[in-house]
């Protein structure tokens, strides 16, 4: 009898012993993101991932859905589903949400910003708080900021030296304001999902696009459907991390410290690669076949003059105050603290 109680004991420290050396299941967690799985989006997203199943000792784990896939291919969606709870995650540009929050276009007025500290002053700065803000007020937690970059454009027709080559020209586009901007320049948009818009190009549905060299260009091959590209940097798009407020809510506070931490890790890193590629980004485009136009200040200054009514339009609607945030916060220079 007596050896029976030790045997059963021991069986027990050993079933003990099994089930603390075992980690948990992971949780598995829904990431959703507008580009193709060759992208800095979802590398940055990899990353993320990454950080996070170390940060949780194996607890927390992101499937990663490229192509919008979860909401049928449509892009604007994922934010509004991420605010109601019914995804995860998030990893998408500003330019995306407007339809839920039109705010975020401020971001991508046309030549708001000159150059990357411009950009940073802001995204780091008291602007990027407020549309941290306001986007919290539908729901959404924005954890970080990553980069989809300056917008440059291309098309098949002709080189885009000055506004009256846009004149006609059926332009794909991403968003209502880009809409706006198009018109101001004399170009035809057309409104289109980026999953639909390679097979446009391709087809001669539409002429031309506009996006970021190193986050979209080269990453998703546009090279190979279009012929001709004009850095002009006329427009600038940030993408964000953000996980919607009821699951955040449901963490407590240290694993709320480790998810934000992993995911400004990940934009980091996400923002850094997607420079290097850009700045490598027009020698890669010419030995593909492009041909590269790159525009000198007076015209830059055209382009700039031609934009200003849809700047205009758009300014009045995500509100004058939110502007001029952005704007004295480029003006004064300011940096985050490192």
């Amino acid at each position: 009898m007596k050896l029976k109680h030790l045997a059963a004991a021991a069986a027990f420290v050993a079933a003990f012993a099994t089930t603390a050396l075992t980690p948990a299941v992971a949780e598995t967690f829904r990431l959703s993101h507008n580009t193709n799985d060759t992208t800095t989006w979802q590398k940055g997203a990899e990353k993320f991932n990454e950080l996070l199943e170390k940060g949780s000792n194996g607890e927390m784990d992101v499937r990663i859905f490229p192509n919008a896939q979860l909401t049928g291919g449509d892009q604007m969606k994922q934010a509004e589903m991420v605010g109601r709870g019914a995804l995860d995650f998030v990893v998408t540009s500003a330019i995306n949400v407007t339809p839920l929050v039109p705010e975020m276009a401020v971001f991508s007025l046309p030549y708001l910003y000159t150059d990357y500290d411009d950009v940073d002053a802001t995204t780091s700065g008291k602007p990027g708080e407020r549309m941290t803000e306001i986007l919290a007020e539908k729901g959404i937690v924005v954890l970080a900021w990553g980069e989809n970059g300056f917008r440059e454009v291309t098309n098949n027709v002709h080189p885009i030296k000055a506004p009256a080559d846009l004149a006609g020209l059926k332009m794909r586009v991403a968003g209502p304001m880009y809409i706006d901007v198009m018109n101001a320049l004399g170009a035809n948009p057309q409104q289109m999902q980026w999953t639909e818009t390679f097979s446009a190009l391709q087809q001669g549905v539409v002429d031309g696009q506009e996006n970021p060299i190193g986050a979209v260009i080269i990453p998703q091959r546009v090279y190979e459907v279009q012929k001709f590209i004009t850095p002009w940097h006329y427009s600038y798009d940030p993408i964000f991390i953000g996980v919607s407020q009821k699951l955040w809510d449901s963490w407590d506070a240290e694993k709320q410290a480790m998810v934000r931490d992993a995911a400004q890790q990940a934009m980091t890193y996400q923002k850094e690669i997607t420079r290097e590629d850009t700045a490598k980004g027009l020698e890669f485009l010419k030995e593909k076949g492009m041909e590269v136009y790159e525009p000198s200040a007076e015209e830059i200054d055209a382009f700039r003059q031609a934009t200003k009514p849809a700047f205009e339009t758009w300014a009045e609607k995500v509100g004058p105050d939110l502007v001029t945030l952005f704007q004295d916060t480029i003006a004064a220079g300011d940096k985050p603290a490192n």
